[in-house]
């Protein structure tokens, strides 16, 4: 960039980011894991325009493998984790929370019946009680 010119401005703000991991043991069902469905989550997430708000990546390993189909929100500087999520109902779950951030503009509180999957991932990682 040349003197005097201004660096480019976008108003798009990103409330979050949802990180689904297919790494070494944890997303594989040749493991015995129930499958991810990335195909219906990459379309679901574009049919409900998340994208622009709540990017959806798709990882490698995101750890220790000591649970199965582990999911990492991160919002800010803190990441929550959700471990053993099997079925189809609990990655709808997944698309709904990311819709009502999307509505809202901001990140609201895990949704009921994603609670339940919560786990700690680290040694000393510290949980914030909600995703806000």
């Amino acid at each position: 960039m040349s003197r005097g010119q201004s660096a480019p401005f976008t108003t798009r703000k990103t409330l979050g980011q949802v990180v689904v991991c297919l790494g070494c043991c944890c997303g594989r069902t040749d493991k015995g894991h129930p499958a991810v469905p990335v195909d219906w989550l990459k379309a679901e997430w574009k049919r409900r325009t998340l994208p622009k708000k709540i990017h959806l990546s798709i990882s490698g390993c995101l750890g220790p493998c000591d649970a199965s189909n582990v999911v990492m929100i991160l919002f800010g500087t803190q990441a929550v984790f959700l471990g053993g999520i099997s079925e189809q109902a609990h990655y709808l779950a997944l698309a709904d929370w990311a819709s009502a951030c999307e509505r809202r503009g901001e990140l609201v509180p895990l949704l009921h019946s994603l609670e339940n999957f919560r786990m700690q991932r680290f040694a000393g990682e510290q949980l914030p009680a909600a995703v806000a």
